[in-house]
């Protein structure tokens, strides 16, 4: 299928899907009007058939972008978390969190220690902390929807400041493409402290978890959940659903979750070549680099589920038929979130490859900004979030973004690698941003599915805090783009943040709204 060329109508599929889900609240048919929008656009384009064409058209992108490994990888692990659970595991570990864990804020803090120590793959991230984390949380009253944007919160941005994720590997695939570094895994590093979206996504994490600010949808969802304990509202089958055959202990939890996190650094290192003959990928940095992160994540999840097997049939915790009874139950609690998955690849795939959306951002960014370099950054912010929010990919907002955004501040100053590497992290913060909060992204959908939240409460919910953060690191990126100042750049975005979070801190106790830690009998 040749590409054409729609100008701004390339965007339109994207915006459909994205109003419609916020409109009706329900993702699937959503994301299907999105999807159809697109190849009924494509083939009027070129002259086919308005019915035949366009249903060929959407099967074939369809099967294009599928991408077999995640779906695999997903369901691997619904299995997995569905046999731990079966076992009577998780609720074995939950007891034990709990004398550990004293209370709201050591259960929100010990969530966000979590999710920062698992970075190397945002995708692993988001079901493993909602796995591990959903029983303990639930017990002190937290809201799913707070959960969620816990986990969500601590993926992507971890995820991208993190040299040795899969996400550092994406975004050096994409440097090596500029030829306009020596290093690109230097230049990944060189952006880390101007990444202020990600590095002020994790501050506002810490401070909702130390000074308990709630406010918009997300103050609702919290006083519903100490009202009422938290209920599963996912499609996922959950705990108050399946019944528990087995009678085993913490480590039948612990030992299969720390394997997946071992096998994969495992099998991310051995595919990338660490190993391997050629002595350029004998590096952490250049294994993950040319490492396969989709497969890695397979082959660990496999290795984990015959981990938890061994374990839990062999000393009869489980019965086989139980053990295979509840890896097809996983599977199947899992289904949703891969539709999600593959409707949202289908969507991209159409907006960036058929419809050339990159060639119509393009012609703005290169035609229409006028090379004004000192809001270049905050440009660049805003439009990269625009894109990553539209498409919900912030790892096709790379690929599009980064080569243009590297010739642009070349052209601006080429003896400026201050103002490249800013506006580079301009790009991925911004992509990062969309990806975070956009309705059709993965890690949101993955955040939903893994903290047992329904998907468009989690989006309405985080929206708030997300936009907070994007509005600090805004005014970060035009103080940046005028002085090339870090520590002017960075304290001026931070400190706006605090100052925000007070406000709305000290306004959560003047009407009175503001949730004790000492509330429904859980005090901290």
């Amino acid at each position: 299928m040749d590409p054409v060329y729609v100008g701004a109508l390339s965007l339109l599929p994207p915006v459909i899907a994205v109003a419609l889900a916020l409109i009706t609240k329900e993702v699937f048919s959503s994301l299907l009007l999105g999807i159809l929008s697109g190849t009924l656009i494509y083939t009027l384009k070129t002259d086919g058939n308005v019915v035949i064409d366009t249903l060929q058209t959407t099967v074939k992108v369809m099967g294009n972008k599928f991408d077999l490994n995640i779906v695999l990888f997903c369901s691997l692990l619904g299995a997995l978390v569905y046999v731990i659970y079966l076992a009577g595991a998780s609720k074995a570990y939950g007891n034990w969190a709990t004398t550990k864990i004293k209370g709201r804020r050591s259960a929100l803090l010990s969530t966000s220690a979590l999710g920062a120590f698992i970075f190397i793959d945002d995708y692993f991230n988001c079901l493993t902390v909602g796995t591990v984390m959903r029983p303990i949380t639930d017990k002190y009253r937290i809201s799913r929807a707070k959960l969620a944007y816990i986990i969500d919160a601590t993926a992507a941005p971890i995820c991208i400041i993190a040299p040795i994720s899969s996400w550092a590997a994406a975004v050096g695939s994409n440097l090596k493409a500029t030829k306009a570094f020596e290093s690109d895994i230097g230049a990944f590093v060189a952006a880390i402290p101007w990444n202020f979206y990600a590095l002020m996504s994790i501050l506002m994490v810490v401070l909702v978890c130390i000074f308990n600010v709630d406010f918009g949808p997300m103050l609702k969802a919290e006083q519903t959940a100490l009202k009422n304990s938290p209920k599963p509202t996912s499609n996922q089958e959950t705990s108050t659903d399946m019944e528990i055959k087995g009678d085993g202990t913490m480590w039948d939890m612990i030992v299969p979750m720390l394997s997946l996190i071992v096998f994969a650094i495992f099998f991310m290192l051995y595919i990338g070549g660490y190993w391997g003959d050629d002595a350029a990928f004998h590096t952490l940095g250049g294994a993950f680099g040319n490492t396969d992160s989709s497969l890695s994540l397979v082959l660990a999840s496999t290795c984990a589920l015959f981990v938890a097997f061994m374990m839990l049939v062999t000393r009869k915790v489980l019965s086989l038929k139980e053990f295979m009874d509840g890896v097809l139950r996983g599977v199947q609690a899992m289904i949703p979130a891969n539709m999600i998955l593959t409707f949202a690849w289908t969507i991209s795939g159409v907006t960036r490859d058929l419809l050339q959306a990159p060639e119509f951002i393009s012609s703005i960014v290169q035609n229409d900004i006028g090379f004004v370099g000192a809001i270049l950054p905050a440009v660049i912010f805003v439009i990269a979030g625009f894109l990553s929010f539209s498409t919900g990919t912030a790892w096709g907002t790379f690929g599009i973004l980064i080569p243009i955004v590297v010739m642009v501040a070349q052209a601006i100053d080429p003896a400026s690698s201050e103002l490249i590497i800013i506006s580079l992290s301009a790009t991925l913060a911004g992509a990062v941003f969309g990806d975070h909060c956009s309705p059709i992204s993965d890690t949101t959908v993955l955040s939903s599915a893994g903290s047992g939240c329904v998907h468009i409460e989690h989006v309405y919910t985080q929206l708030p805090y997300a936009l907070l953060v994007a509005f600090c690191a805004l005014i970060g990126y035009i103080v940046a783009g005028f002085t090339h100042s870090l520590f002017a750049s960075l304290s001026t975005a931070i400190v706006l943040m605090f100052v925000c979070v007070l406000m709305l801190h000290a306004r959560q106790i003047k009407q009175n709204t503001k949730i004790k830690f000492d509330d429904s009998s859980v005090a901290d």
